[in-house]
């Protein structure tokens, strides 16, 4: 766990964009990812009126990458129209990725590297890469070498049909073989949440998604997309179920453990499809340009557990650990912007971040963290709700943790995110 704080040159968030989030296999099915995070970036450059030129760096996360386009963030700017000059580089830290992208940037920007970063991410789960098996991997890498039809059946000799079965990539941990939505499970029965706990949170980000938009905050954060075959505007989110009852949600069996588990297609995030980018500046150049911040990157912190013990747990160990390196305790903030994986993962970490032997043999910590007031948290819908690809959502909680502060007439914001491998993330951001 690290314990190096920020330093240097405070880093802003001038503004963030996103295209819409959809389910996938939906409005974006006719799209590659890089696609999808070049309409997020060509906005935010526009929108801002901000010279291309002085954009030091693009910095982007993915999780499942297509393979030719195995740099997305390069694609992305240059689909975008940026100068071939700027580098751009891709990182991956499955549901953190663009957290890692951002927190990126914010080290750029302090050290002096870089005074503009644009740093987000993107994801496509419509069109995941599909591979072969391993042994027909490597006959089809050695009958490269084949001299015509006959002698490139002789390198397929001996394979079974069985053998030629694609091999669609596993949400699932490399180390335990287990998925999320199993941990998800095993965190439920071991924390003592019920159906109802989930459900009812589930229901609650809903509707708070669908007042959101229907008020239209989301509104300023989202751009206008046109997706083939019929390029008319996707101006919306499409998961998001306003309608939805607890009724509803009660006809939907578990999905994970079908026998005695709680955890189900309703109150789990959806996968989605989706792009998100987020405009950074050191707070000298923002005051050079004549540019409004919306807030600046107090603290920022990353953390890492055992994954057989527990994946979903990683804001409870991240979000004392940015407190702490921005002085600062819960109570103190005004706006919360936390990932919604799974309800049983939020549920678990608001009891847990409020559980005096959970914080004191746990984390170490004579006192509890903190009680999550609902009242602060995800006001206008999350994960659950609007959508979650997998490398994009760490730039929608930075930029609606930013919009809500402002919203909010909030001092202080946090931002914190669960990821595969049993990894966490938590920042705080300071209203300019």
């Amino acid at each position: 766990m690290s314990t190096t704080s920020l330093a240097g040159r405070r880093t802003v968030i001038v503004d963030g964009c996103r295209t819409p989030f959809l389910r996938a296999s939906t409005g974006f099915i006719g799209l590659m990812a890089y696609e999808l995070g070049a309409m997020a970036v060509s906005a935010l450059v526009d929108r801002n009126r901000l010279d291309p030129a002085l954009i030091d760096r693009v910095i982007m996360g993915t999780v499942l990458a297509e393979p030719k386009t195995s740099n997305v963030a390069r694609e992305i700017a240059l689909a975008a129209g940026l100068p071939l000059s700027i580098p751009a580089f891709t990182v991956t830290a499955a549901c953190t990725s663009a957290n890692v992208a951002v927190a990126s940037a914010v080290e750029a920007i302090s050290a002096g590297m870089a005074d503009i970063v644009v740093a987000g991410g993107v994801e496509t789960l419509s069109d995941v890469p599909i591979r072969f098996r391993r042994k027909v991997r490597q006959r089809l890498i050695a009958a490269q070498k084949a001299r015509g039809p006959l002698d490139f059946l002789k390198y397929m000799s001996g394979l079974k049909p069985s053998d030629f079965r694609p091999e669609a990539p596993a949400i699932a941990e490399f180390t335990t073989g287990l998925t999320m939505g199993d941990n998800a499970e095993r965190m439920a029965k071991r924390f003592g949440i019920t159906r109802r706990d989930q459900d009812e949170y589930a229901l609650s980000s809903h509707h708070r998604a669908a007042k959101a938009t229907a008020d239209g905050k989301l509104g300023d954060q989202i751009v206008w997309a046109f997706a083939p075959p019929t390029y008319q505007a996707i101006t919306q989110d499409n998961a998001i179920r306003g309608d939805s009852t607890m009724a509803k949600l009660d006809t939907l069996p578990p999905v994970f453990d079908r026998q005695f588990g709680t955890v189900t297609a309703g109150n789990s995030s959806p996968l989605t499809d989706g792009g998100a980018a987020v405009l950074l500046m050191s707070e000298d150049k923002a005051a050079e340009l004549g540019v409004q911040p919306l807030a600046a990157i107090k603290s920022s912190a990353f953390v890492a557990m055992d994954p057989r013990e527990e994946l979903l747990l990683g804001p409870t160990l991240a979000i004392p650990l940015a407190l702490d390196r921005a002085g600062l305790h819960l109570d103190e903030i005004g706006v919360l912007e936390l990932h919604e994986a799974f309800a049983a993962q939020m549920v678990a970490t608001i009891r847990l971040l409020a559980d005096p032997e959970f914080c004191r043999n746990r984390l170490g910590r004579p006192e509890i963290v903190g009680k999550v007031d609902l009242e602060r948290t995800n006001v206008w819908g999350g994960s659950l709700s609007i959508g979650h690809p997998f490398g994009a959502t760490g730039a929608r909680l930075v930029t609606t943790a930013a919009r809500r502060m402002i919203a909010d007439n909030a001092r202080y914001g946090l931002v914190s995110a669960c990821a595969a491998g049993a990894e966490g993330h938590a920042m705080v951001l300071e209203r300019i």
